[in-house]
């Protein structure tokens, strides 16, 4: 229950950007830096060819930074027309605001018209700011006309190709609202496993939540330091949590905690993060990583949280964590003394029960420790050796020291020193 209340909470922050807010974005017509370009290579068309000793002069259709040799090598295209795309990406934007108020029944087609002229136009300007702008306006235009897939790729080939772009925190709107519609599809159980979808644009062809958690991973890597960056975060480790897949949301988790440490999830991502950890933990027999992890981020909660921790539910959520870890831990010990107890190693075995009580006293293994440590108090600490005599029959392969003698002693010393006295002797008689 208290894990499905702080997911309730976790898919709260999927609100930003959604697809039915009133607002629309339509940047401003680039061209003023577009005509300053063109006026600027015209003029220097103009010019005559100067020879300049020790320089040479730059060859036409390329920029000062040497660029478009680069794009037109990449996109087949050798020179850039300006002029060929301010006229597309007019006619594009025209296209779009009237389908803004065509009938319902058309909009659709309109906006995919216009969006096809927006790609049009990129080509036409590669690298330039018509380019950048006419790739937010194709993914305006897929995501009005409900090409969520194409919309997708619009903007994170704006992302892409222009890192940091002026569209940034709009595109990653849009994508973290088609994520969003993308989970809520998931969530509505309408999708299976092995369907594939080839008739709606609205959805992927299949695993509408995977794609939705990618997309929520593209927002992160594209921007880190956005002001979506923590929220998709958040919201890729709400639908791994969903999915019970502990471990991969325990990661998105972590990386919430140690990068964005002003983040207004923070405090979730605390608490969900201890459930995650307990959740992995695999039992006994198995490592207490988690457990440490789990306990080491309860006493952080309660160090950097005192005042959200005022608040008696999630007072109560820390509490029961700790006392499932204090728990855990409690039955590793007796899990470990226990087998320490069959292989008759009484000592290790009083030990581990006397650190369960000394850690752990109000643990329910408590009582039973206590009473197997009395009966075993007195016990050997270890086990005697099994057929010991047997080792006197079946002496080991293990070759041993020779056995000396005092008669082998007494003529190895005599033979040394007849060597001596034959090596200090000279060799003139």
């Amino acid at each position: 229950m208290a894990c499905a209340t702080l997911l309730a909470c976790a898919t709260g922050c999927q609100t930003f950007g959604s697809s039915d807010s009133k607002q629309r974005f339509f940047p401003p017509l680039p061209f003023t830096a577009a005509a300053a370009a063109e006026k600027a290579a015209a003029e220097e068309a103009e010019q005559p060819v100067r020879e300049t000793e020790g320089r040479s002069k730059r060859s036409t259709g390329t920029n000062r930074f040497g660029s478009n040799h680069l794009v037109g090598f990449v996109t087949g295209k050798t020179t850039e027309d300006l002029s060929k795309a301010k006229e597309l990406y007019r006619e594009a934007d025209g296209i779009f605001r009237e389908a803004m108020n065509a009938p319902e029944e058309e909009r659709a087609d309109e906006f995919v018209r216009a969006a096809k002229l927006f790609k049009k136009a990129t080509k036409e300007a590669p690298g330039s700011a018509i380019h950048q702008d006419a790739l937010f306006m194709q993914g305006e235009s897929y995501f009005f006309a409900d090409d969520l897939n194409n919309a997708r790729d619009a903007f994170e080939n704006l992302q892409k190709e222009f890192p940091r772009n002026r569209h940034t925190d709009r595109a990653a709107s849009r994508l973290f609202s088609i994520s969003k519609y993308w989970i809520d599809i998931d969530k509505s159980g309408n999708e299976s496993w092995y369907t594939l979808n080839f008739f709606d644009d609205k959805r992927p062809m299949r695993d509408a939540a995977s794609h939705a958690v990618r997309v929520l991973d593209q927002i992160r890597y594209d921007d880190p330091t956005g002001k979506l960056a923590d929220d998709a975060t958040m919201a890729a480790a709400a639908e791994y949590i969903r999915r019970k897949d502990y471990e991969r949301a325990d990661e998105f988790l972590t990386d919430l905690r140690e990068t964005f440490s002003d983040s207004d999830h923070l405090f979730l991502a605390h608490l969900l993060g201890i459930r995650c950890k307990l959740e992995v933990y695999a039992g006994p027999l198995y490592s207490e990583r988690m457990l440490e992890e789990a306990d080491s981020l309860v006493k952080q909660t309660r160090r950097r949280f005192p005042d959200k921790l005022k608040e008696q539910k999630y007072a109560d959520m820390v509490a029961r964590a700790a006392a499932e870890i204090d728990y855990h831990k409690a039955e590793k010990l007796a899990f470990r003394a226990g087998i320490r107890e069959k292989q008759h190693e009484y000592g290790a075995a009083s030990e581990l029960y006397r650190k369960l009580l000394r850690d752990h006293p109000s643990a329910p293994q408590a009582e039973q420790a206590r009473t197997t440590l009395a009966q075993i108090e007195d016990l050997p600490t270890s086990p005697d050796r099994p057929l010991a005599f047997m080792t006197k029959v079946f002496p080991s392969a293990k070759q041993s020291a020779p056995l000396v003698t005092v008669e082998n002693q007494q003529s190895s010393e005599g033979t040394s020193e007849e060597n001596e006295t034959t090596s200090s002797g000279s060799i003139f008689r």
